[in-house]
């Protein structure tokens, strides 16, 4: 199993340093989310990309539908070229806040899953290079060779994880096929009425539809990431041990610290300490 850390808050400079402590403290990787309005994730990214060597660096996550695919594999290709390819992508449907609602209105769950399924298509065909043409929907690219980016280091495409949505008790499970089909699952279960719906046992059943629908596909296993989030910090210490979800077939531990997101020095000095403890080997 390998283990990150994302990043509850940190302007540029604060996410770059955490970045060089949790590659000391050996880190595989650190995350930065991707706010509609706030601090730029890729920006942060950069920063961090530019006093490291090793460790990965990623989005947890990129909300794709409210994104032009071709911005994004724009700077994702740009940022993995300087970073020698380190970089790790994570998308799903946003969820609806007020951070987002501010500036833009609810399209509705069905148009923002119709804009995912079209930005993954655009966004691996940029990165794959030209010639590329789609028509959708929402979206349509004609090829062409105006000053393209440089293309990304890993081939074909910088690795995308993907949400995948569990529907409890629906035979149909197109949001969990989807993530199957691409680099990683980011494993989600519905319907979310607390924080642990999500379990081992489930965790594993879902592992298993998804491997069944990558051999079906003719998709390998090997290097197909399972992520799980949790919080070795948290207050349920059997809930959040990564050997756990690794015998349930999790292979990504994503340390999360969303209990500290007050943006104050004393948190800030808390995640850099959980950083600095290293991650949560068993």
């Amino acid at each position: 199993m390998r283990y990150g850390f994302v990043m509850p808050f940190g302007d540029a400079r604060q996410i770059a340093d955490a970045a060089v402590l949790a590659e000391e403290s050996g880190w595989d990787a650190v995350f930065a989310w991707e706010a509609v309005w706030g601090v730029d994730a890729w920006v942060a990214l950069t920063a961090a990309a530019s006093v490291t060597e090793r460790i990965r660096l990623g989005t947890m996550l990129t909300p794709l539908p409210r994104l032009r695919p071709w911005d994004l594999a724009g700077k994702v290709a740009t940022l993995d070229h300087y970073s020698g390819g380190r970089v790790q992508l994570a998308v799903g449907l946003g969820a609806l806040h007020e951070g987002w609602l501010a500036f833009e209105r609810d399209q509705g769950r069905r148009t923002r899953v119709e804009l995912l399924g079209e930005g993954l298509a655009v966004y691996d065909g940029l990165m794959r290079g030209q010639p590329f043409e789609f028509t959708g929907e929402h979206y349509q690219v004609s090829p062409t060779t105006f000053l393209p980016p440089p293309a990304p280091v890993q081939q074909p495409r910088v690795p995308v994880w993907v949400v995948g949505a569990y529907v409890d008790g629906k035979e149909s499970q197109p949001s969990l096929d989807r993530a199957a089909r691409w680099d990683g699952l980011l494993p989600h279960w519905l319907p979310d009425l607390s924080d642990h719906d999500m379990t081992p046992e489930r965790l594993a059943m879902m592992v298993e539809r998804v491997y069944a629908v990558r051999d079906e596909a003719g998709l390998p296993r090997e290097g197909y990431e399972v992520v799980v989030e949790g919080a070795s910090h948290g207050p349920d210490p059997a809930q959040d041990r990564p050997s756990v979800w690794r015998e349930a077939g999790g292979t990504f531990w994503v340390e999360g610290a969303w209990d500290l997101m007050d943006r104050t020095d004393e948190q800030y000095a808390e995640i850099l300490r959980r950083i600095r403890a290293g991650p949560p080997r068993e």
